[in-house]
Formats: C-alpha cells, sequence, structure tokens
C-alpha cells in the first residue's frame, strides 16, 4: 500500500434510479474504476424527492442500501461520474435538485479542477441518449468540473448497429423502455469501460499535481 500513497484517488460515483438500470449501470462503473491500481471508488445515491406512495404507483424499483450523498461530501473525492435517468430529455428532477443544493460549493470553486462524467438512461431510442448529456454538462461547468466524455474509446462497440444499444460519446447508456427492459451485456460492457477509462484520467490528473 506505501508505494501508492502518492496516486491514490478516491472516485465518487453519484447517481438517481426511478427504476434501477442506472444504478445497474453504476455498479458496473465501480467495477471498472476498482481494475485500475490506486482508484477507490464509491457508489452513493442522491435523496429521492418523490414520496413513497407516488414511488409505488409508479412501480419504481426499491431503493438499495447504497448509502444517500449529501452536496458537503462532494469535495472528498477527486473525481466524479453522475447518473440518473433522463426526463423530457434532460437529467431527472431528483439529481437537479441535488446539484441546486451545491451553491455554497459553487460558490468557493471547492469542486474546480477535478474531472467528472455522466452516464444515463433513457425509455426510448430518441429518448435522450445525448441531449441529456448536453444539457447536464452546464452543471458542471459552472462548478469548474472538468468534463471527461469516452468518445470512441469503447471501440467497436460504439458501431453497433444490429442491436439495441444506449450509450454515446458522451457517455455510457441503456434504454429502459417500459421500465422491463434491462440493460444489455454491451451496455454493461461500455460502462466497465467507461469506469475504467474515467478512473485512469482522474489518476493522471491527480498524479500531475
Amino acid at each position: 500500500m506505501n508505494n501508492l500513497i502518492e496516486t491514490w484517488i478516491s472516485c465518487m460515483f453519484s447517481y438517481h434510479t426511478t427504476y434501477g438500470h442506472v444504478e445497474k449501470l453504476a455498479e458496473e462503473i465501480k467495477k471498472g474504476a476498482d481494475s485500475v491500481e490506486g482508484v477507490e471508488a464509491k457508489l452513493w445515491q442522491v435523496p429521492e424527492t418523490l414520496s413513497e406512495e407516488v414511488l409505488v404507483k409508479l412501480g419504481a424499483a426499491a431503493k438499495s442500501d447504497v448509502p444517500i450523498i449529501s452536496p458537503h461530501e462532494l469535495p472528498e473525492a477527486d473525481g466524479f461520474l453522475f447518473g440518473f435517468p433522463t426526463r423530457f430529455g434532460m437529467m431527472s428532477a431528483q439529481f437537479k435538485a441535488f446539484l441546486d443544493a451545491t451553491g455554497g460549493l459553487w460558490r468557493t470553486q471547492a469542486l474546480a479542477g477535478k474531472p467528472a462524467g455522466l452516464f444515463y438512461s433513457t425509455g426510448s431510442q430518441g429518448g435522450g441518449q445525448e441531449t441529456t448529456p448536453l444539457t447536464s454538462i452546464t452543471q458542471l461547468v459552472h462548478h469548474g468540473l472538468i468534463f471527461v466524455p469516452i468518445g470512441y474509446t469503447f471501440g467497436a462497440g460504439m458501431f453497433e448497429m444490429e442491436k439495441v444499444k444506449g450509450g454515446s460519446p458522451y457517455g455510457a447508456g441503456t434504454y429502459a423502455g417500459d421500465g422491463s427492459r434491462q440493460p444489455s451485456e454491451l451496455e454493461l460492457a461500455q460502462a466497465f469501460h467507461q469506469g475504467k477509462y474515467f478512473a485512469a484520467i482522474a489518476k493522471k490528473l491527480k498524479g500531475s499535481h
């Protein structure tokens, strides 16, 4: 362990999920990040804003035991990946509410200079696989975060045409459909790649300081 002290970094992967799709991506992303030596990845959920009654009516999945994050914990990490389902081509209101509560961090620019990326879930192929991350970048910019997309580093998987596949150069993604469709093996592989790719970049940035 001693020889890793100088490069040991902490990546924080925060997400909101309704039917569990984003959580599955987050779990795979964490595996990818953990595969990079000297990186410790942690999963966090943002607070839910809907009542239990409404969640039941929506048929939402039961919440896991992943801890709930508060804004003041964000500065503890060296890098972030934010995940959320799409609502009308943008991030969910729950995740937006969480980011709206980071005004104090914005005033001090406590997150400036740290790397950040995005992953997401949409209900359909035209539901926002690119507009969702594109409109979410504004949140990163105001905090001075460094946006880290995956580009086309996933290779041939980025050009899949025979199978339905979420994700884009902006980040890993999946399609939920009516809620019954689960992330495919290819989508999960892309999520793993994003975690590994992002962690490697975060490690380089930390080591260069």
